[in-house]
C-alpha cells in the first residue's frame, strides 16, 4: 500500500469490512472461510470515502505506522447467521495477529460482548479505524451504545 493510501485511511478514520462465506472458532482463534478478495473501507461524514484493498494489503499494513493495529488492536463486530438461518446478536471482539492463507483469514480474538458459535455461515467482520477503538465513528462503540439503549 502506498504511503498516500495509508495516510488517507488514517486521516478519514476508515472503517473496514471483510465478508466471508463462513466462520469457525477454535479456542481463541477466529477463522473466516471463503473470504472475499477485497477488504472494503469507508468513512463517515463529511468525507464519505469508499474503496477497497486486497486482503493481503490489509494484513501487510497491520503493523505499519504509529497508530497501527498491532500497537492498538481494533475492536470489531462480527455479524453472522446461525446454521438454521437465525440472526443472533452480533459479537464484539478485539482482533489481533492476522494470518492469511488462500481465501481464509484468521485472528486471535478476545470476546468483549456476545457469544461466538463454533461455526456459522455468511459472516461480516466490521473493523474499527486505526488507533480509534471507541471514537464516535467506532462501529463497536455504536453497537454498544445501541445495546445499552435497548436494555
Amino acid at each position: 500500500m502506498s504511503d498516500d493510501i495509508e495516510q488517507t485511511l488514517e486521516e478519514i478514520e476508515a472503517m473496514f469490512v471483510q465478508v466471508a462465506r463462513g466462520m469457525t472458532i477454535d479456542g481463541d482463534r477466529l477463522t473466516l472461510h471463503g473470504l472475499a478478495p477485497a477488504t472494503l473501507y469507508f468513512s463517515d461524514r463529511p468525507q464519505r470515502v469508499v474503496g477497497h484493498l486486497s486482503a493481503r494489503q490489509f494484513v501487510d499494513e497491520w503493523d505499519k505506522g504509529e497508530n497501527s493495529f498491532a500497537a492498538d488492536p481494533p475492536n470489531a463486530v462480527l455479524s453472522f447467521l446461525d446454521a438454521d438461518g437465525e440472526t443472533p446478536d452480533d459479537a464484539i471482539v478485539v482482533i489481533k495477529n492476522p494470518g492469511l492463507e488462500g481465501d481464509k483469514i484468521s485472528y486471535t480474538v478476545q470476546v468483549l460482548e456476545g457469544k461466538l458459535p463454533a461455526k456459522a455461515e455468511s459472516c461480516s467482520l466490521f473493523i474499527d479505524p486505526f488507533g480509534r477503538p471507541l471514537s464516535p465513528v467506532s462501529l463497536a462503540g455504536m453497537n454498544r451504545r445501541a445495546r445499552r439503549r435497548r436494555r
